[in-house]
């Protein structure tokens, strides 16, 4: 047992296990950004504590023990030889104080993310993959680098009850009440984001999905996202990070 586990409960350790393994999974996809990007997760119980990424650290090597514990202010409330983003940390703390239902905040700045974040219409109904973040989508404009406190109202005023964000001219956002519904959502999204420039790249016309099937999934939007299947497909996640990058549970 580390002396981190030790210290944290059951709950609290796995949180910690499951948001190591997100980390390293986005890695393994290669979205990761280097070391500039975050995943943030709450610590169970009725202290407003977070989870978030040891600044420095690659993705690839982020271990639940390494993971630093902090509040709403981005302050350390538990000893850790690493410190944390403040620039990242004022968006996740924006999606964490706004939303209770938000326990895990994955923001990311994939090619494919960033490209689609500069087009005019952005995300378009062009795949299946499209419907699941077009059911629930929110733009925020860019605003510089995330160091103002003040974008905070701004950006949680945009992504109102939606779990799925486009940060114009940045990146990809996407808010879950886990971190496997999370990263699924960022998954789709992604995918989605790939399809259409693909398709867009060929120069050849393209068929949009109708626009009443649109509408009823917007109509349907929880249980669109509800069946996602974040839980379903997380353990199978693990085993294959035990199969390629072990290491994340220490």
């Amino acid at each position: 047992m580390s002396d981190v586990q030790s210290q944290v409960s059951e709950e609290e350790w796995q949180t910690r296990v499951d948001l190591a393994a997100c980390y390293r999974i986005v890695a393994h996809y290669g979205w990761d950004d280097l070391i500039f990007t975050h995943i943030s997760a709450r610590v169970p119980g009725p202290d407003k504590h977070f989870l978030i990424n040891p600044y420095g650290m690659m993705f690839d090597e982020v271990t639940a023990s390494s993971l630093v514990k902090v509040d709403v202010a981005g302050e350390k409330v538990m000893p850790s030889e690493f410190e944390i983003n403040p620039a990242g940390f004022v968006i996740h703390s924006a999606v964490h104080e706004a939303r209770e239902d938000a326990h895990c905040v994955l923001h990311l700045h994939t090619n494919a993310g960033v490209a689609v974040s500069t087009l005019k219409d952005g995300l378009e109904a062009f795949s299946q993959q499209s419907l699941f973040p077009l059911s629930a989508l929110s733009y925020h404009n860019y605003e510089g680098v995330a160091l103002n406190p003040e974008e905070k109202a701004r950006l949680v005023a945009d992504l109102g009850s939606t779990n799925f964000m486009i940060l114009r001219n940045h990146g990809l956002l996407t808010c879950g009440n886990n971190i496997a519904d999370a990263f699924l959502f960022m998954y789709i999204m992604q995918r989605a984001c790939e399809i259409q420039l693909m398709a867009q790249s060929t120069g050849k016309p393209m068929i949009p999905i109708p626009t009443p099937i649109l509408q009823g999934i917007q109509q349907q939007a929880s249980e669109v996202t509800r069946s996602a299947g974040g839980s379903l497909a997380w353990p199978g996640i693990l085993r294959k990070l035990d199969r390629v990058n072990p290491g994340f549970r220490n």
